[in-house]
């Protein structure tokens, strides 16, 4: 067995169909595209949300709301997770390093401090944003808060 004497198997090939070739063939004519309409033209590319001519979905529904360009998207993060966190870690401070390292956010999130759950110890806490609620819960248990 070699290179030279390898050959597919028996009934795994054909030979391809050969459209247009004129009326004896039985796909002369129309060249199996069937009659008239988009689909039969050369160069037909089916356009997405496209109906056949039918005022499109997203075209009939209505438009409501607002998108706020400027808007700043954070990642939650709640105290009892901060808690859970240093404990485990024994750390005293947590911030973005020790979040991204424990696999809580990605490398690009912002991060902003919540009030659910409470801290069992001091911890000096790093992050992009806190809320009022959570910044005077760390400050209460004996941490800091610093944004960054």
């Amino acid at each position: 067995m070699d290179l030279s004497n390898l050959k597919p198997a028996v009934g795994s090939t054909h030979s391809k169909t050969r459209v247009g070739r004129g009326a004896g063939s039985g796909k002369g004519g129309t060249s199996t595209r069937g009659h008239k309409g988009a689909k039969s033209r050369s160069g037909y590319s089916r356009k997405i949300g496209f109906e056949g001519g039918q005022m499109p979905l997203q075209r009939r529904l209505p438009k409501f709301g607002f998108k706020n360009i400027n808007r700043v998207e954070y990642k939650a993060i709640n105290l009892d997770l901060i808690d859970a966190l240093a404990q485990a870690k024994n750390l005293e401070t947590v911030g973005l390093e020790q979040l991204r390292e424990a696999g809580f956010i990605n490398k690009r999130q912002l991060v902003k401090i919540l009030a659910n759950g409470s801290l069992s110890r001091a911890v000096n806490v790093e992050a992009n944003a806190f809320s009022a609620a959570a910044q005077s819960a760390i400050e209460a248990a004996g941490g800091t808060t610093k944004k960054v």
